[in-house]
């Protein structure tokens, strides 16, 4: 291969397509993605300059602050989903229920999305990230959203189609924002990873077909949290915090307060994170939809393990649009240990 040669995005989507793994539809919605993602990058680099870091002045459906990037990033997404012309219902963490896509029916893809993870970390410029998944056509959710505001039985039976399991997932993914801008997706094959060259504003592979390392010394938790926590799980913790084989040390922790970070550090060093359910928050602080399917689809994909500490992730089927789930998730061996803690 020359040194000059390289393989970005769009060309791999396109191999993708013609060996029949995905169809052109799922081609331009991905790729819409990806676009949505290098305008997000872009603003992220610029946020202070152009002041659009800091509180927006109002919460989401969740009751949370949004920054002035989330309500941004999210009308970034839903544009290029829109103007893919291959989507039938967007459905944002930001938003309060999912949106039928009106602009077109020539492509019906329902994409699940947070538009930014770990956005507590904008103002002081640390890591965040985008998360996504893509579920079949159901052509059952094509109606027009302009008649009135209120759910009748065909909005219903959208947000039906929206809720579910991570197994059904055709497609997932994250773009990490931060010393490189890294484009992560599955398409069931396999994890591949491409970074945003700014020389030519293109993703290119850089990480092919990801294996999670079978075990790992880091483990990331929130452990402000550790006294509102059951005493099985602080059992684990403090095992881990015991020196241990083979090197008589303890593990690592490591924390950065953003899903997307702590995945993509575990994809390719191993280890555990771990967003558990506490006193306070009693089906933990992640969303099924939005962030435990698609990142346990992905993790799986690389030979990972997600579990809610009694069953696979991708197995649990939302009752809810914005439903919670505590989640462990990451290497093999150091998820069946924890689970061996928590039976």
């Amino acid at each position: 291969m020359s040194g000059f040669e390289i393989e970005n995005l769009t060309t791999w989507l396109l191999k993708q397509e013609q060996a029949g793994i995905i169809d052109a539809g799922l081609t331009i919605v991905l790729s819409s993605i990806s676009l949505a993602c290098k305008q997000i990058a872009s603003l992220l680099r610029r946020s202070s300059i152009i002041n659009i870091t800091g509180a927006q002045g109002t919460v989401n459906v969740q009751g949370e602050d949004q920054k002035k990037l989330d309500v941004i990033s999210n009308e970034l997404f839903c544009n290029c989903l829109r103007s893919s012309g291959r989507t039938g219902i967007i459905a944002s963490e930001e938003e309060d229920v999912p949106v039928a896509v009106e602009e077109t029916y020539s492509g019906n893809y329902i994409v699940v999305f947070d538009p930014i993870d770990g956005s507590a970390n904008i103002d002081t410029a640390l890591t965040t990230g985008s998360i996504f998944g893509i579920y079949g056509p159901d052509q059952q959710c094509l109606f027009d959203i302009d008649d009135d505001s209120t759910l009748d039985k065909a909005k219903e039976k959208c947000i039906t189609s929206v809720c579910q399991p991570g197994s059904n997932l055709l497609a997932a993914g994250y773009c990490l924002y931060s010393s490189s801008i890294v484009f992560t997706i599955s398409i069931g094959k396999g994890v591949f990873a491409f970074t945003l060259d700014p020389a030519y504003g293109e993703f290119v592979l850089t990480h092919e077909n990801i294996k999670i390392p079978k075990s790992g010394k880091i483990y990331s938790f929130n452990e402000g949290n550790y006294d509102l926590w059951d005493d099985k799980l602080k059992k684990y913790l403090n095992h881990l915090r015991q020196p241990s084989a083979p090197n008589g040390k303890p593990y690592s922790g490591r924390y950065i307060g953003c899903l997307v970070g702590e995945i993509h550090r575990m994809l390719l060093c191993g280890g555990v994170y771990g967003n558990p359910k506490n006193k306070n928050s009693k089906n933990g602080n992640l969303r099924l939809l939005y962030e435990c399917a698609p990142m346990s689809y992905l993790v799986e994909q690389a030979g990972g393990k997600a579990t809610d500490g009694h069953q696979r992730i991708l197995d649990i089927k939302p009752k809810e649009i914005h439903q919670r789930a505590p989640i462990f998730i990451g290497s093999p061996d150091e998820v069946e240990k924890l689970e061996k803690y928590l039976a």
